[in-house]
C-alpha cells in the first residue's frame, strides 16, 4: 500500500486549520473586510472546512463551511457592486434567488469587470477580468455535493444540480465538429467571452454530473471519446489524479463499470508526470514557481492512495481491474513529490515572496488542502 496521509495527523490538521482561518478573516468571512469572494479558491476552502471539521471533531468548521456557500451565493450569484444592473444574476425575484440561488451560475470573482459587447478582445486583459468559467463551476458543484454528503440536507445538492443544468445549457454547443464547448462566459451568460474548448471541461461536466447523478452526463460523454487528457501542467496533472479519484469511488455506485476511463485518466497523468519530472521545476527560483499550481499536483498525487484503496476494495470485479492497479505501481515512485512540494511551501521563508503574497488566498487554502486533502478528495457514500 502506498504511504500517504489520507487521515491528517494532528500537526496537519492544526497548520491547515491555521491558514484557513487567516483566510477566512483576511477575505470578510469572520471579519468586517471586504468580501473577497473567488469561486475557485471558495470551492476548495469550503472542502477544506469540511474536512477540518472531520478531522478534529469541532463544529465550527462545518459551520464556517455553511456560512462560506451563503456568501458565495450572494456575492457571487449577484451582479457586481460596479455593474449598473442589480440583484440576481438569473435575473430571478429576491425570494426566488434565495431559494434558488445557482439558477443563473456564479460568477468567477476576477478583479475587472467582465469586457464589454463592443469592447476588442485583449487576451492578457481577460485573465483579470469578470465573467463565468465552467471548470469553476464543476468545483462549486463538487463543494455543494461534499455539503450535501457531510450534512444530510438535500438542498445543497439540489442546488449543484441546478447549476450542472444551467452550465450545461451557457457552455455547450453543436458546431460543424460536433458537440464542443466555450471556455468562458459573460456573468449573465448571455454571451462567449473566449470561444476556445478548454481542454478538460468536458471531462470535469462528465464525471462531476456522474457524481451528480444528472442527466447533462451523457451529452458530456459523446465529448470525451476519443481524446487526449495528457498535460505536464501540475494543476492539469494534480486535476486528472482528482478525476481518477472521483471516478474510482463513484465505481461504488455502479458508475464507469469497466474502468475504462480510469486507465484512461492514469495512463494521461503517468505521461504528463514523466513530462514534468524530466522538467523539474524545483530548479526554478521560488520567484518564478506558481505555488497554487504545483499544490494541486500535490492534492492530486495524495489521491494516488484513494485510488489504490478504493480499486483493491471493490466489491466486484470490472474488466479493467489488472491495469489499472498495474498504471497505480507505475505512479507510486511520484507520491513522494507531493510531500515534497507540501513541504517546501510550508517552509515560512518560501512564502516571503511576491508572488506567494500577490495570490496569497489560493495559496492558503490549496496549501492547506494538501495538508487535510480527505475534505475535498473523499466523497462520503451517504445517501442524501
Amino acid at each position: 500500500m502506498i504511504a500517504t496521509p489520507m487521515i491528517a495527523t494532528p500537526r496537519a490538521a492544526e497548520e491547515a486549520s491555521e491558514l484557513m482561518i487567516r483566510f477566512a478573516e483576511r477575505t470578510g468571512l469572520t471579519s468586517d473586510r471586504p468580501k473577497q469572494r473567488y469561486l475557485w479558491t471558495d470551492a476548495f476552502a469550503v472542502c477544506n472546512f469540511l474536512g477540518l471539521a472531520q478531522a478534529t471533531g469541532e463544529e465550527r468548521h462545518t459551520n464556517l463551511a455553511l456560512r462560506l456557500v451563503d456568501q458565495v451565493h450572494h456575492v457571487l450569484g449577484s451582479y457586481r457592486a460596479d455593474d449598473s444592473r442589480t440583484g440576481w444574476i438569473s435575473g430571478l425575484s429576491q425570494q426566488e434567488g434565495e431559494a434558488h440561488p445557482t439558477r443563473g451560475g456564479l460568477r468567477i470573482g476576477k478583479a475587472l469587470p467582465e469586457r464589454g459587447v463592443s469592447e476588442p478582445f485583449d487576451e492578457q486583459l481577460e485573465w483579470r477580468r469578470d465573467g463565468q468559467y465552467f471548470h469553476y463551476l464543476t468545483k462549486w458543484m463538487h463543494a455543494l455535493d461534499q455539503v450535501s454528503r457531510r450534512t444530510g440536507q438535500s438542498h445543497f445538492n439540489t442546488w449543484a444540480r441546478e447549476l450542472a443544468e444551467v452550465a450545461h445549457d451557457a457552455f455547450t454547443h453543436t458546431d460543424p465538429s460536433g458537440r464542443r464547448m466555450v471556455w468562458k462566459m459573460s456573468i449573465d451568460l448571455s454571451r462567449p467571452l473566449v470561444p476556445s474548448m478548454g481542454h478538460h471541461d468536458p471531462l470535469d461536466g462528465f464525471i462531476t454530473c456522474m457524481q451528480l447523478q444528472s442527466t447533462k452526463a451523457a451529452d458530456f460523454a459523446t465529448m470525451i471519446e476519443g481524446q487526449d487528457w495528457a498535460t505536464a501542467d501540475p494543476l492539469g496533472l494534480g486535476g486528472l489524479l482528482i478525476d481518477a479519484s472521483r471516478v474510482a469511488q463513484l465505481m461504488h455506485l455502479g458508475a464507469f463499470e469497466r474502468g475504462d476511463l480510469l486507465e484512461d485518466l492514469l495512463v494521461a497523468a503517468l505521461r504528463g508526470l514523466s513530462h514534468y519530472a524530466q522538467r523539474d521545476d524545483s530548479r526554478q527560483p521560488v520567484s518564478r514557481r506558481l505555488a497554487f499550481r504545483e499544490l494541486g499536483l500535490a492534492i492530486g498525487l495524495s489521491a494516488v492512495e484513494l485510488i489504490e484503496r478504493e480499486t483493491e476494495t471493490q466489491h466486484r470485479q470490472f474488466s479493467r481491474r489488472a491495469e489499472v492497479q498495474e498504471r497505480i505501481k507505475e505512479l507510486t515512485p511520484y507520491v513522494t513529490l507531493g510531500s515534497e512540494i507540501t513541504s517546501f511551501w510550508l517552509d515560512p521563508e518560501h512564502r516571503d515572496t511576491r508572488t506567494w503574497s500577490e495570490h496569497c488566498d489560493i495559496n492558503d487554502v490549496m496549501l492547506a488542502t494538501s495538508l487535510v486533502p480527505a475534505g475535498f478528495l473523499v466523497i462520503s457514500l451517504v445517501m442524501r
